[in-house]
């Protein structure tokens, strides 16, 4: 299938260079384009002298043509890119890196996928976190931050696969089917991506596409829009609840989160704290009973999982003012749950790709800002909001002029939230880069 062919591989990053790399040693002609020059050199010379053809900082217009039999596309790169138009053009198909080595993978193996607006990247870990504990053999993948290109030569028959999925990984999915899907919540967000919200959920909506009844779904039943949209979907679906406890899956009770009717831990034992993370919990827990994972093994990790990188991780403290990374909230949505966690003041770092959504539905989270710290792209709509709502701001031109100044104004007691709003690519290539230097400039302060 994908061997002795001609294929275009649009988007380095990550997902790009594990594409190339698995392609060029199935011996296709590879070429791979990406707009910005500045990536890892060490993956460059690699992809060269692996017999890659690569070419960087433009995108000529004669450089994608009919000869070429694929193209493989980084997911972020929108589907009116010149290069993809003329793929449909001239019937090449487009697909994407996960979708690619879905395709190469064993066929008899087990495929969680996990997706949602929010939540997805701790859910996807955590179900991992518990799997790897038992007689599977595990791999966790997607967008999480590991190419599933990566893992072609390592997943064997009978192996489960947990993947995050992103938005704009389900817009290039052709034959992608998950066994177990995990639909953690929607709620607006990447609409400059997707045009619209119903776009957006009809976009979601596929992780479901290729069920069959004998497969499973995972719904939060207490977001309208997850109900709405798979109301019609083939497979076996099963709710959790963080509202209801009248519920045939997982709930709260009594502090207590309930697997059907029989208790599974308390809220006490549980080391991630807040709402947003029980639903987490319980689409994990879900997940976990379907395969037969015993309470011990539940217990044993949800007793000890502290969280993922990036997401509400606390860094440190610095005379006194603490300091936590929140930089994959990419969206609003994300940023009300981080700042629904704290109750001291909070200095908030907002900011970075300028996607034009309003910062209205902040408003009502704002309770314990006491300055808000804007920068990047949408610096000056910050400011603008921030006067709508009487929070003093400043704003600056990087994320490291951004946490300085926000330790600058901090007192004792503070605490620093990164937690953007927006993508991180102004300024980065994406936001585990974002997170990873906001805690060198922590390490800078002095």
């Amino acid at each position: 299938m994908f061997k002795h062919k001609k294929i275009f591989v649009l988007g380095m990053a990550r997902s790009g260079y594990e594409a190339a790399k698995l392609l060029i040693k199935m011996n296709n002609e590879v070429v791979l384009n990406d707009l910005r020059k500045e990536q890892d050199q060490d993956h460059i010379k690699e992809l060269s002298d692996l017999g890659v053809k690569v070419i960087l900082g433009e995108h000529p217009d004669d450089l994608f043509n009919q000869t070429f039999d694929y193209l493989i596309k980084n997911p972020g790169i929108p589907n009116n890119h010149k290069y993809v138009e003329k793929a449909i053009e001239h019937d090449i198909f487009v697909i994407n890196e996960m979708e690619l080595a879905y395709q190469l993978f064993p066929k008899d193996i087990t495929i969680i996928g996990v997706t949602g607006s929010n939540g997805k990247t701790t859910t996807a870990t955590l179900i991992y976190e518990i799997l790897k504990r038992t007689k599977f053999n595990v791999h966790l993948m997607g967008n999480i931050g590991y190419p599933a290109c990566a893992y072609v030569d390592k997943v064997k028959s009978n192996d489960i696969i947990v993947m995050e999925v992103s938005i704009q990984q389900l817009c290039n999915f052709n034959q992608f089917k998950v066994d177990i899907a995990v639909l953690t919540n929607l709620y607006e967000a990447h609409l400059d991506f997707v045009g619209n919200y119903n776009n957006y959920l009809n976009i979601k909506k596929r992780i479901f596409k290729h069920q069959e009844a004998s497969d499973y779904a995972v719904l939060n039943i207490d977001n309208l829009d997850v109900v709405k949209i798979t109301n019609d979907i083939k497979a076996e679906k099963v709710y959790f609840s963080s509202k209801k406890n009248n519920i045939n899956g997982c709930y709260i009770k009594d502090k207590t989160i309930y697997y059907w009717q029989e208790p599974i831990i308390s809220l006490s034992e549980i080391k991630l704290k807040g709402n947003h993370n029980y639903e987490n919990i319980m689409a994990a827990l879900l997940v976990a009973k379907k395969l037969g994972v015993s309470n011990k093994i539940i217990k044993e990790v949800l007793t000890i999982f502290g969280g993922v990188e990036h997401r509400i991780e606390y860094v440190t403290s610095k005379q006194g003012i603490q300091f936590y990374n929140d930089s994959k909230s990419t969206n609003i949505k994300a940023t009300q749950i981080a700042l629904s966690s704290f109750q001291e003041p909070i200095i908030l770092l907002l900011g970075g790709l300028d996607r034009k959504h309003s910062f209205n539905d902040l408003s009502n989270y704002l309770n314990h800002v006491k300055y808000i710290i804007g920068y990047g792209e949408t610096k000056e709509r910050i400011k603008d909001y921030s006067n709508s709502v009487n929070i003093k701001c400043e704003i600056v031109e990087t994320l490291e002029m951004a946490t300085n100044k926000a330790y600058e104004l901090a007192t004792k007691g503070d605490i620093i939230l990164l937690s953007p709003a927006c993508a991180s690519w102004d300024q980065f290539s994406d936001f585990e880069e974002r997170g990873r230097m906001f805690k060198q400039y922590i390490a800078n302060l002095i």
